[in-house]
C-alpha cells in the first residue's frame, strides 16, 4: 500500500512545544534532555506506522511527542488542546497518569482510560513502555523492577491489539528486563 508523504510541520511544532514544556528536565538517571525520551517514543511509533499504517498517524505522533507534557510539567491540558486540538488533548489526557487513584489501582484505571481512545493512542503507551524498559535507576530494588515488569505485561496484554510490531518489541523488552529482578 503506497502512502503519501506526511508533512513534518505538525511534528516539529509538537516537538518544539514538548521541548519548551520540559525545559531543563533530564531523562531520569542520565544527562540527556527529557526531549530525548519523547523523541524515542515517537521513533518507536513512527517505525511501527511504517509497517502497520493506521488511520491517523498525525494523532499517534503528536501524542507520542506530547504524552508527558501534562503529567511532568506545569502545562495544563487546556494549553495542549488550544495548540493541538481536542483529539490530541484527549489522547494526552488518557496517557497522563491519574495520581488521585489509589496506587494499586492506577495501572488498571490508566489502561481503562487509554482503551477508550483510538488505537493510535494505545500505540503511544506501548512505545513509552518499550522506551522505559531500559536499565532501571540505581536505587530500584529487584522487587521494584519486578513490579515494573508486571505492569509492562499488563500494558502489553491490554493494548497489544493496537500494534503487533510494538507488542512484540515490548514483550521482548519484558523478557530481557527480568534480569534486573535477580
Amino acid at each position: 500500500m503506497m502512502r503519501t508523504a506526511l508533512s513534518p510541520e505538525p511534528y516539529v511544532r509538537a516537538l518544539r512545544f514538548a521541548a519548551s514544556a520540559h525545559g531543563v528536565q533530564k531523562v531520569p538517571g542520565t544527562d540527556h534532555p527529557y526531549v530525548v525520551h519523547v523523541c524515542s517514543v515517537a521513533a518507536e511509533v513512527i517505525a511501527a506506522l511504517e509497517i502497520e499504517p493506521h488511520a491517523d498517524p498525525d494523532l499517534a505522533i503528536a501524542c507520542a511527542l506530547l504524552h508527558d507534557v501534562v503529567e511532568d510539567t506545569s502545562v495544563p491540558l487546556a494549553d495542549v488542546e488550544r495548540a493541538f486540538g481536542p483529539r490530541v488533548a484527549a489522547g494526552v489526557s488518557a496517557l497522563t497518569r491519574d495520581t488521585k487513584a489509589p496506587k494499586e489501582a492506577r495501572t488498571g484505571a490508566d489502561l481503562d482510560r487509554i482503551r477508550l481512545q483510538p488505537h493510535e493512542v494505545w500505540m503511544v503507551k506501548l512505545a513509552d513502555r518499550i522506551t522505559n524498559l531500559q536499565p532501571p535507576p540505581k536505587d530500584w530494588t529487584p522487587g521494584t523492577c519486578r513490579t515494573y515488569r508486571i505492569e509492562a505485561e499488563a500494558i502489553a496484554d491490554a493494548l497489544g491489539d493496537a500494534s503487533g510490531v510494538l507488542v512484540a518489541r515490548l514483550r521482548a523488552r519484558i523478557a530481557s528486563y527480568r534480569r534486573y529482578e535477580a
